[in-house]
């Protein structure tokens, strides 16, 4: 495992159970101070990376009172994880393994997950085949049911042939695909996110994804039944669990959420004004709310 110093976090080199290089950001803090409390794994969407959660992870890490350790994953074929040359690797039961095989070369026995979209699919397997690693779980903006027009609108933004020639046009092209449901963001937040979602070579963006993992979505049947994750969610039952659920979603129906409430009594449900999705965990009041539901474990 190779480590190096960044501002804030630790980077971590450490390899999947098939010898696939994987990136990860480790926000110690200060490590006497977070032993106290289980660390906190956070796992991105379909294409995005470890960059998603830097300011939560700061947030987290370096709370003056309660200081947590997290970790931040790139999933493999993302971010700065290697690619994989079997493009059917990209798939969530060895992407659940990964996680599993981050937590053994950790010796983390048990961890608070954070997941989003993609992310959280894959803690759906993970509670069903290792609760045991499950401290807490928190889904952002995903459940065991995907809307269908959620799902087409990510395949459509995300397979469009339309590249950014620099920052500014980055920032526009995501004004353009997600403006509406992002209400909220500011000048600022717009530039946040097109920092996380691009990789910015010689001051070009370009995204920091295997393009493999966007064109797997051009192969769905939107005319047949999407499949569920219900069985797997059963698996939450004796897990303390949060749901966030950005205002303006499509991806997540307020069905799913009361059906999820229903069959998980204790589950705490945040809704975000002003977000789609996936919101963006470090605004507004929302890393207030984790940490409440964190000092309630």
């Amino acid at each position: 495992m190779r480590s190096d110093d960044e501002s804030g976090f630790l980077v971590r080199t450490i390899a999947a159970e098939d010898g696939l290089k994987l990136y990860v950001r480790d926000y110690i803090g200060d490590a006497q101070a977070t032993q106290a409390r289980p660390p906190i794994i956070c796992l991105p969407g379909l294409t995005r990376n470890s960059r998603d959660f830097h300011q939560l992870a700061m947030l987290l890490a370096y709370h003056s009172a309660t200081p947590y350790r997290v970790l931040t994953l790139d999933a493999r074929g993302r971010g700065q994880s290697e690619r994989d040359a079997d493009k059917s690797h990209y798939n969530l039961v060895v992407e659940t393994q990964d996680v599993v095989s981050l937590c053994s070369t950790f010796d983390i026995p048990q961890a608070v997950f954070i997941g989003t979209s993609r992310g959280g699919l894959v803690m759906h397997l993970l509670a069903a085949s290792r609760p045991d690693l499950l401290k807490a779980a928190i889904l952002n903006d995903i459940g065991p049911a995907i809307e269908k027009p959620g799902l087409v609108e990510i395949r459509d933004y995300l397979n469009r042939d339309r590249k950014p020639a620099g920052r500014d046009d980055a920032v526009n092209i995501l004004r353009e695909n997600h403006g509406a449901a992002f209400t909220a963001l500011t000048d600022g937040d717009w530039q946040d996110m097109a920092g996380a979602i691009y990789d910015f070579r010689d001051g070009k963006p370009v995204a920091d994804y295997d393009p493999a993992i966007a064109q797997q979505l051009l192969a769905l049947d939107f005319e047949v039944p999407l499949a569920d994750l219900w069985p797997q969610f059963e698996a939450f039952n004796d897990t303390p669990l949060m749901v966030i659920r950005g205002e303006n979603t499509k991806l997540l129906s307020t069905r799913t959420i009361e059906d999820m409430a229903r069959r998980h009594p204790g589950m705490v449900i945040k809704s975000v004004a002003g977000q789609g999705h996936a919101p963006l965990l470090h605004l507004g009041d929302i890393p207030a709310v984790i940490r409440s539901f964190l000092s309630a474990l």
